[in-house]
């Protein structure tokens, strides 16, 4: 139940409004409790009672125009601000737990998402918080509501009649007993169930994503055999679910329907004997059947209450994931950056159990420097420079800047003086004003043309049928690989950041492509410690300094006059590039 616990404290601000929304509630069910006492008094005082015709029509019209004053009148605005509130409540919890998600998601680390299917993730903060609103509705509302009910009815039924009354909750102990057995196993059954979905939302969210993969590998039919099965597994959890709650739902509603028998049994018993009148008769089968109503409801509850609790297991589950990089308590922002970075012996690993990526790399950079980091695939380029901005942290050694250890420091406000552009940068599917935007939000339009002209980019947006306000996709489908990288270092320049870290941001471009990326690099390089991650040699012999990193060391040091002269690991791959060209 520690799931419940940690629930009620998004509950906890919105107690007076469930308070008075519950008041509100027991006026709106104990209305119509009142009908049964109006069944008995027309029988037993007005029909069966020592009056005149026109005297019992009198007082029948009186009591009837009373009733209808108070459903018709009284009633239907209870009940809507009961709904009301019951719904703004429920809406603003969900509205606050989304919140503090959305905010927890950013701060996790690449390494969960590497390892989480994004459909899992959105399935976790869209499904499963919607689910647990039910806990709201029901347990904190509605469950209490049909007590309340259940106690008004038992108390009116007790004036009544106490033997009468007795025998209406004789099978209280046997309703109880079962509810307690059924739903006790329905709660993980449950929990495989809404695992199972989440299963099928990641796959389907990955292969719509792919779909231009699966399309021109013709493999539709293997992928249809792919969601299939984890179609059928879902579906197997749902029906294994299914028949539990089907079994619980036969077993109950056949002890909440035992009841109205006994009690008309018994009370048609005690009328014939003379101990009852036919109106309190009436009057206690209109009771159990509002006595038994709520006991049915609250089957239902049990099960709401099991999937909201399941799913709130799993939305906990998200919550208690581990930030891999956080700011130590009293780290401070980084301001007035100069640009200086110092590997201090660094080594890193993304796994303990896994062999060191990068070992021991000792390399001081001064402050508007540029390097370039070069060397066979999977040898450690990206993975030095994405320790600048805390990506991930250091597993042995340091990274200094300006001679502060990063892990010292706030990561947010790190990151804010570092610019990057990789070779597959993200575009969000909103406009191209807001893709630049990324880069500085309170930037003004002129600002935003002023970096898109710096970059190259604001002739081709110009061309776009809505110019700076085209839509461009998801993931900027609608623009070529070349526009993205413009668009992306326009958000650089934007951003205006100290630090620079281009991640082969031109090696998937064609020549016109690549010459204008080149050039705007070359502006945006100027004054700044930048970070060059290439593959293609010939875009980075202007490096102030090229690094030849193999199997996550540095191998070679030097300009690229020094090393072609040396003739070692940098001369070969560069000559046999050239003869590749």
């Amino acid at each position: 139940m520690d799931s419940i616990k940690r629930y009620m404290k998004f509950v906890a601000p919105y107690k007076w409004q469930i308070i008075f929304t519950l008041l509100i509630g027991v006026i709106k069910f104990a209305i119509p409790l009142l009908i049964p006492v109006l069944i008995q008094y027309v029988i037993d005082d007005i029909v069966n009672g020592d009056m005149g015709a026109d005297e019992k029509l009198n007082q029948l019209y009186w009591l009837i125009g009373g009733a209808m004053v108070l459903f018709v009148i009284v009633r239907p605005p209870v009940e809507y601000y009961r709904q009301y509130f019951a719904q703004w409540t429920s809406n603003k919890i969900l509205f606050d737990i989304r919140d503090q998600l959305f905010s927890h998601l950013q701060k996790l680390s690449f390494k969960y998402y590497s390892n989480t299917r994004a459909g899992e993730v959105i399935s976790r903060v869209i499904n499963d918080v919607e689910q647990t609103k039910n806990f709201v509705m029901t347990g904190l509302m509605n469950l209490w509501l049909d007590i309340a009910t259940i106690l008004i009815a038992v108390g009116i039924m007790l004036s009544y009649d106490v033997k009468l009354t007795l025998v209406s909750l004789i099978v209280f102990p046997l309703y109880a007993f079962s509810v307690q057995y059924f739903f006790g196993r329905l709660r993980s059954l449950t929990r495989y169930r809404s695992q199972a979905l989440a299963e099928v939302q990641g796959y389907l969210h990955e292969r719509v994503q792919g779909m231009s993969v699966i399309k021109s590998f013709a493999v539709e039919p293997h992928e249809q055999k792919q969601f299939d099965q984890r179609n059928g597994n879902f579906l197997d959890k749902a029906i294994d679910q299914t028949k539990w709650n089907a079994k619980a739902f036969a077993v109950v509603n056949t002890i909440t329907d035992i009841a109205p028998l006994i009690v008309i049994g018994y009370a048609g018993y005690s009328v014939i004997n003379g101990d009852l009148t036919l109106g309190v008769m009436v009057a206690f089968i209109a009771y159990v059947e509002r006595l038994y109503n709520p006991l049915r409801r609250l089957v239902n509850s049990s099960t709401t209450l099991v999937q909201s609790i399941a799913s709130m297991d799993r939305v906990f589950e998200l919550v208690d994931e581990k930030y891999d990089v956080d700011d130590k308590p009293g780290a401070k922002e980084v301001s007035n950056v100069r640009g200086e970075v110092f590997f201090d012996h660094v080594s890193f690993t993304y796994d303990e159990k896994e062999e060191d990526v990068l070992k021991d790399v000792h390399l001081h950079v001064r402050a508007g420097e540029t390097v370039a980091f070069v060397g066979m695939s999977g040898g450690g380029k990206s993975t030095i420079v994405s320790l600048i901005p805390r990506f991930y942290d250091v597993t042995k050694g340091r990274v200094l800047l300006d001679g502060k250890d990063i892990r010292d420091v706030q990561a947010r406000s790190l990151r804010n003086q570092i610019g990057m552009v990789s070779q597959d940068n993200i575009l969000f599917s909103e406009s191209v004003m807001m893709n630049i935007k990324m880069g500085n939000p309170e930037a003004t339009e002129e600002e935003v043309i002023e970096a898109a002209k710096a970059a190259n980019a604001h002739h081709f947006i110009m061309e776009l049928p809505e110019g700076y306000h085209t839509k461009v996709g998801e993931r900027g489908v609608k623009l070529s690989g070349g526009q993205k990288q413009r668009v992306a270092i326009a958000r650089v320049f934007l951003k205006n950041p100290p630090i620079l870290i281009m991640d082969e941001a031109t090696s998937a471009l064609d020549l016109e492509s690549e010459q204008l990326i080149q050039d705007s690099i070359e502006k945006l390089a100027k004054d700044r410690t930048t970070f060059i991650v290439a593959h293609r040699l010939s875009t980075i012999t202007h490096a102030d300094r090229i690094i030849l990193i193999n199997h996550g060391q540095i191998a070679e040091s030097g300009s690229h006059q020094q090393l072609m002269e040396k003739k070692g690991l940098y001369y070969n791959l560069f000559q046999v590039q050239q003869l590749g060209e």
